[in-house]
């Protein structure tokens, strides 16, 4: 029977060392682990910041998918984080006007006899006058009021009623029109003062539905006698698209310029969407062809084609220097060819501009700043989270409410790649120090074992 209680001792020892060595191996991510780090300045309300990247941090990092991405506290821990797409949004701006109110007279008996006014407009539609068709009639009293709400080109909202009656209840129709003629039922208005002790109630508010009108006609229902109006007022809101955000590289200068075809290699493959070529000469006209091909591709392949000039038109100069491109595939290289026929770029050489809709960063903060974005590494995992988990609750608004982050500084040399020869010499230490750890071990443990088994074996 074998003994091997005289290698308890020197086999935990061995283990215990191997343990050791391999700690700073398996250690958590620190910041030194990334070739960028840029730290990060806040603004607003946290705990969650939001950020969108700039393509020169783009450019730092070592995959395209941003999975090397990090955000760490001073201490030197890893923040939760989670990245999306910038999206087109709608802005919406209230706006409140002061509009102009025309007194409405009529029977004062039966609802059915709407009051007969003859109107004057302006040549832009705006009320001059309102006055009626025929002289005031025994027993007639004010029925209602026209407002000229024609200098308002927004969707109306919200009417807001000043008026010099006493107390209590008014309820009337609101109807809309565009040209005095067809009237469109908006629906019944209520507007309320009441007074109870030394307590005052003004609703002063009617809702309305959202859409454009040149003219508001407001007929009293009960009472049937309108008051006199001291003040009248609109709020319209206007909606306006806003496109998603773009984060374009600075300009970058081409790697081979001849025969009108221009070539430009990028610090990482990324779904390029749009190209920004600069046309300075005036009177120029470029027809112009873009090719592309992946990292390490053999074979370009055609990606847009269009014309870029800088022409003068009418007094003044015009120009288009953007592309657009369908940003399906991972462009590592870009190739520009002009059409000679047309004159080409002459001696300016071309500077490109590349752009993507921008991905937003966001992050619970934790721990003490400052806080530190870091990128480039080319063994790090994804660490993300679903934007769902990391922000409880989230919906479209969510975003708007964060606060923001912005790099303070990025570095100069943030973008660049080493050649590729020396990407071949380059060694992932972690990975073989790893390795080598592990490979000692086994190769120390089968050589006690192997001297072990070449004893005899002690007899009883």
């Amino acid at each position: 029977m074998i003994d091997w209680s005289h290698l308890r001792r020197p086999g935990l020892a061995l283990l215990v060392g191997l343990g050791l060595l391999c700690q700073p191996l398996l250690a958590a991510e620190q910041p030194d682990d990334f070739s960028t780090r840029v730290e990060l300045r806040l603004e607003g309300e946290g705990p969650w910041y939001r950020m969108d990247l700039p393509m020169a941090l783009h450019f730092a990092a070592r995959h395209a998918d941003l999975r090397d991405l990090r955000v760490f506290n001073a201490e030197g821990e890893a923040l939760a984080y989670a990245l999306t797409r910038s999206a087109a949004s709608e802005r919406r701006a209230r706006h409140e006007h002061v509009l102009r109110a025309f007194p409405l007279r009529g029977p004062a008996e039966g609802t059915a006899a709407l009051p007969s006014v003859r109107v004057e407009r302006s040549t832009t539609g705006t009320l001059v006058q309102v006055v009626p068709e025929s002289p005031a009639a025994a027993g007639e009293q004010l029925r209602g009021w026209l407002l000229d709400a024609s200098a308002v080109q927004a969707p109306l909202e919200k009417l807001t009623l000043d008026w010099s009656a006493d107390d209590g209840f008014q309820h009337f129709s609101v109807e809309a029109s565009d040209d005095l003629q067809r009237w469109e039922s908006w629906g019944d208005g209520q507007v309320a003062r009441l007074s109870f002790a030394d307590q005052r109630i003004d609703q002063r508010e009617v809702s309305l539905p959202g859409r454009p009108a040149r003219y508001l006609r407001l007929l009293w229902l009960s009472p049937q006698r309108a008051p006199e109006l001291s003040a009248v007022k609109v709020v319209s809101a206007s909606r306006e698209s806003l496109p998603a955000a773009m984060a374009w590289s600075a300009p970058l200068e081409p790697i081979s310029a001849k025969d009108g075809q221009y070539l430009w290699d990028l610090p990482l493959g990324l779904p390029i969407e749009r190209l920004r070529i600069a046309v300075e000469r005036p009177g120029s006209l470029l027809p112009v062809s873009v090719e592309a091909r992946r990292d390490g591709a053999p074979q370009w392949q055609p990606l847009a084609s269009g014309l870029l000039y800088r022409l003068p038109q009418e007094g003044k100069e015009v120009a288009r220097e953007e592309l657009d491109l369908p940003g399906w595939m991972a462009v590592k290289q870009l190739r520009l060819s002009v059409d000679q026929r047309a004159g080409g770029f002459g001696q300016q050489v071309p500077r490109l501009e590349v752009g993507m809709h921008a991905t937003q960063v966001v992050f619970l903060s934790r721990g003490t700043p400052p806080f530190t974005l870091a990128l480039g590494n080319l063994e790090a995992r994804r660490e993300e989270l679903p934007l769902a988990t990391l922000v409880p609750g989230f919906d479209s608004a969510s975003l708007a409410k964060m606060g923001h982050a912005e790099a303070v500084a990025i570095p100069p040399q943030t973008g660049l790649r080493p050649t590729e020869h020396e990407s071949a010499r380059q060694v992932v230490w972690k990975r073989v120090g790893l390795w080598a750890v592990l490979l000692l071990g086994v190769g120390l443990l089968g050589a006690m074992a192997f001297s072990l088994l070449r004893r005899p074996a002690a007899r009883s």
